[in-house]
């Protein structure tokens, strides 16, 4: 039988054909990562609780969690309880990629959309979903009823990554449709003007909303593993360029590091939460950052 580790493998959860059963199995493997690992003091009531920080009562502190988990950690107020959530899920044709991984990079992110989403209903926080291309093509309002998750996996499950794509007008028509503050959560190759697109991002975070950024690429995207002659697609416009690879990976890496530098640095100086995956990549890793950033939330 399969470990909980593996149900945060893309490898194991591509054999899952049912995305409800692949949430599932994936939230499975994260929970009980939690239990085992240093950050098992996440997995206490998280939704109930947030980091003790500087201003606090210190009467506020629940010393049986401190028990559990030596960390300080106080109960939240009812106001502080919720939280809105918004999965954005870039569904054009480039996130239809794969060079030798089972899962795509549209794969991936919708079984980590998915995930979240199963995280965030359980939690009874309200959840709702937007995809786009190059406009929003899809909009579900946030609700925290179990049925929102069946709806929305409804919508995931029938997706197909079609069409050119523009990120920064979609976030710019999501920051224009949102009548309250909410956490933002986006999945998508960031394959665009990088300007742009974080000129999007800054309109969400100056509006109040909390934004997570999931940079999700091809795990051949970030090695560049290819060898001899080569002819780079690129899978929305289908302009070719052909060569060498071994003469065109250094400039490819360098390129890419510097396209992954430019959005480390201008999110920091945000507080948006800039998250870099890979199909290769396990599942935790993500959510992680998820919980991490809902935890802290005052």
């Amino acid at each position: 039988m399969a470990s909980q580790e593996q149900y945060l493998k893309p490898e194991v959860i591509q054999t899952i054909k049912r995305l409800d059963l692949r949430a599932q199995f994936i939230i499975k493997g994260f929970m009980h990562g939690l239990h085992v690992s240093p950050l098992h003091g996440f997995s206490v009531e998280f939704s109930e609780h947030r980091k003790y920080t500087q201003g606090d009562d210190p009467s506020d502190i629940d010393w049986l969690v401190y028990a559990k988990t030596e960390k300080y950690y106080v109960k939240k107020y009812e106001a502080e309880t919720n939280l809105t959530g918004y999965l954005a899920v870039d569904s054009s044709r480039s996130m239809g990629y794969t060079y030798r991984q089972e899962m795509t990079k549209f794969d991936y992110s919708i079984c980590l959309a998915a995930a979240l989403a199963y995280l965030m209903i359980h939690q009874q926080d309200p959840v709702g979903l937007v995809t786009f291309d190059e406009t929003i093509k899809q909009s579900l309002k946030p609700q925290s009823r179990r049925t929102q998750l069946g709806t929305i996996l409804s919508v995931l499950s029938k997706l197909q990554p079609t069409g050119q794509t523009n990120i920064a007008a979609s976030l710019m028509q999501l920051a224009a449709m949102l009548k309250r503050q909410s956490m933002i959560m986006v999945f998508s190759d960031l394959l665009g003007d990088a300007d742009e697109i974080l000129k999007s991002l800054h309109r969400l975070r100056h509006s109040g909303h909390d934004v997570i950024l999931f940079h999700v690429l091809d795990e051949a995207e970030t090695q560049f593993p290819f060898q001899g002659r080569v002819e780079l697609v690129n899978p929305e416009s289908d302009e070719k360029i052909p060569g060498n690879a071994e003469a065109l990976k250094r400039g490819y890496l360098e390129a890419l590091e510097e396209f992954r530098n430019r959005f480390r640095h201008d999110c920091s100086k945000t507080r948006i939460d800039y998250v870099e995956l890979d199909t290769s990549v396990q599942f935790d890793k993500a959510l992680i950052e998820y919980l991490t950033r809902r935890s802290g939330r005052r």
